[in-house]
């Protein structure tokens, strides 16, 4: 599937739609995302903020910062509490869209995992994946790996 992707919050208040391609899809297992999330983990799909058009309503903002000082921002709908996108304080060039927001999601894949140290007994982390057991060191792995997967997967170019 292609650009442009179509989201929007539960009730409908909140629309949007990326013009841009997915930077990475990964799943974080990290307590934070579990708590947030109230699940065993989180997806997350960065992509650059110049792709995202906010098509309806106005969602809402929120910012905390954790006890050890990291900063959390994030946009959700202040009707039905859906959380659409954080905005990273280091990388303000980007938003992680929760992909569970699209329309469809039916070609979620997620390209590697994080925080495997954290992830929840029950959960089996596939081996064919980019895993790491705590934050990757060069956030450019998983975009390259997932560059690379998307390559593989494209039909060749007619000629």
């Amino acid at each position: 599937m292609r650009a442009p992707y179509h989201g929007g919050c539960l009730c409908g208040l909140i629309r949007y739609r990326l013009t841009d391609e997915p930077l990475t899809l990964y799943a974080c297992h990290c307590t934070d995302c579990q708590r947030r999330t109230g699940s065993a983990f989180a997806l997350s799909m960065p992509v650059f903020k110049s792709g995202l058009d906010l098509l309806k309503g106005e969602p809402r903002t929120y910012a905390v910062t954790l006890s050890d000082g990291r900063q959390k921002h994030g946009t959700f709908c202040g009707e039905c509490g859906t959380r659409l996108w954080g905005e990273p304080p280091k990388f303000p060039q980007v938003v992680v869209v929760q992909p569970g927001t699209l329309d469809d999601t039916t070609w979620l894949q997620p390209i590697g995992h994080i925080w495997t140290r954290s992830a929840q007994p029950w959960i089996s982390i596939p081996k064919d994946t980019v895993n790491f057991e705590g934050q990757p060191e060069d956030p450019m792995v998983l975009i390259n790996a997932w560059r690379d997967r998307s390559r593989l997967s494209r039909p060749p170019a007619r000629g």
